[in-house]
């Protein structure tokens, strides 16, 4: 994962989100790594019958925009380069469509 830059974990929802320049774009939780998807990578993740990461509260089910990342990830430094920089960009993407709207306020 340092491949992609100075990769920064913090502990959060049981497991740990991992920061690249201050933007979380992944986690682990349950032993399994979750990335920061946008409507592409949700698409392909699903296409290969990845699920979302998942907590319960107060008995309700929330799911977030992360998918378990596919297996080979895990395997291969230049598709963990490949998909942890997919992630950092929608994570990238998910931060300024956030700042837009708290501007218009």
């Amino acid at each position: 994962m340092q491949s992609i830059g100075p990769v920064a974990a913090k502990s959060m929802f049981g497991g740990y989100g991992l920061f690249l320049n201050g933007v979380m774009f992944a986690l682990v939780a349950d032993s399994t790594l979750y990335l920061k998807i946008n409507q592409a990578l949700e698409l392909e993740l699903k296409n290969r019958g990845l699920e979302a990461f998942s907590y319960g509260k107060k008995g309700k089910e929330f799911k977030m925009s992360y998918y378990q990342a596919p297996e080979e990830v895990l395997e291969n430094d230049e598709d963990m380069y490949l998909w942890a920089g997919k992630a950092y960009k929608a994570a990238l993407h998910a931060v300024k469509k956030k700042s837009k709207r708290s501007t218009k306020k």
